[in-house]
């Protein structure tokens, strides 16, 4: 009992750390505002890789034709070896050139290689443009989102602005699952942080991110990082060395791709979980070990103190669950849920430490992870 009561002070000194000294990453409160009036501006290039997105591509591609956008823009989308009519369904428009990837080279993401194909069309359609505008084949934009976008960039003289989309939560697993991940990745990459030029924290969600072209370009393009599997947070580490970035919530714009059950979810988070600690077995212990002290311990240590009398540590343990409760809040209401969904978190992070363990087994086992009919693993 002793070593519980010990165990549960740490989780509850670590929740204090969290709530007032991780730079407020749990306040949920960077968003895009209203730009400013401009006379001019600057020509945009939007590239989207699509891979097997016949039910999306259309909506995505419909969403930024309908830009309300006072600058010129145009569409590339890279069908990138699509086993359905992926190409197709992107439609067509004056303003969108669909064409279609060719075989992917050694040591290439699939994704990356379309991205880079996009990027060379883009100097073709459109040479002057000053932005290219990355964006997933299953996002629908709000329709004044590239306004904004670029009003940040302009304004403020970001090189990359980057939105984590909203999520979908349909399903049970979704609603259970999908905001704790985007928690996880405030807690991780903390977007006041971010922000902020001078600190070296770097991140970006690939969902929808514009970058500076010139910026691109002077870190060598997405070659750079061909094999990247979090190829979102890699460029924008990339990115930060040329100026400032940032990266931002929203509620406008949302992602149309469904992980209805607990299998698709878990692949997804699998497939990146051990690559985000450098597929290192003395990360992936001290992960193991600061997820149970931070989330799973305070149940068991407000249970246990109170079943068998210990005061002390069934109050240290009400208290960090506490402080997870309040400190969970603010995202479970972007995802317009009750902050008392943040009871559940220690399940939920128990789930999370499950599949990354599994996304290591599955690396050591050389199976990989599949991802729109390809394997992903350490060797691309």
């Amino acid at each position: 009992m002793a070593n519980l009561h010990v165990l549960t002070l740490l989780s509850a000194i670590i929740w204090v750390y969290l709530m007032f000294f991780r730079i407020g990453f749990w306040r949920a409160d960077q968003y895009l505002g209203e730009p400013l009036e401009r006379e001019v501006w600057p020509e945009v290039v939007a590239i989207i890789p699509a891979r097997n997105e016949e039910q999306t591509i259309g909506r995505t591609v419909g969403a930024v034709l309908g830009q309300d956008y006072p600058g010129k823009f145009k569409i590339v989308v890279v069908n990138d070896c699509s086993d359905d009519d992926t190409a197709i369904a992107a439609g067509e428009s004056d303003k969108l050139y669909v064409i279609d990837s060719l075989p992917m080279p050694s040591f290439w993401t699939g994704k990356l290689w379309a991205v880079e194909q996009g990027i060379e069309m883009a100097k073709e359609v459109m040479p002057d443009a000053k932005y290219i505008w990355l964006s997933d084949a299953d996002i629908e934009h709000d329709s004044k989102n590239l306004w904004r976008l670029v009003g940040k960039a302009e304004e403020e003289n970001r090189h990359l602005v980057s939105l984590m989309v909203k999520l979908r939560t349909e399903s049970f697993w979704e609603q259970l699952l999908v905001p704790a991940f985007v928690f996880f990745f405030q807690k991780l990459y903390p977007f006041p942080a971010v922000n902020i030029a001078e600190n070296s924290i770097a991140a970006a969600a690939g969902g929808c991110m514009l970058v500076r072209r010139e910026s691109l370009d002077k870190v060598g393009g997405v070659k750079t990082i061909k094999s990247e599997l979090i190829d979102d947070c890699a460029l924008a580490r990339q990115i930060k060395t040329q100026g400032s970035i940032w990266i931002g919530l929203t509620r406008r714009t949302q992602s149309l791709r469904a992980c209805e059950s607990l299998g698709e979810i878990w692949d997804m988070v699998a497939r990146t979980a051990f690559v985000q600690l450098r597929y290192s077995l003395t990360i992936l212990l001290l992960t193991i070990a600061g997820m149970i002290v931070i989330y799973i311990v305070p149940p068991i240590g407000l249970i246990l103190g109170s079943l068998m009398g210990n005061l002390g540590c069934a109050a240290l343990g009400f208290a960090a669950w506490s402080m997870m409760l309040f400190v969970y809040a603010p995202t479970a209401g972007l995802y317009n849920q009750s902050f008392l969904c943040g009871i559940l978190l220690p399940i939920i992070a128990f789930l999370y430490l499950l599949m990354t363990v599994s996304s290591a087994l599955r690396h050591w086992f050389g199976r990989g992870t599949p991802w729109k009919g390809r394997t992903y693993d350490a060797d691309v």
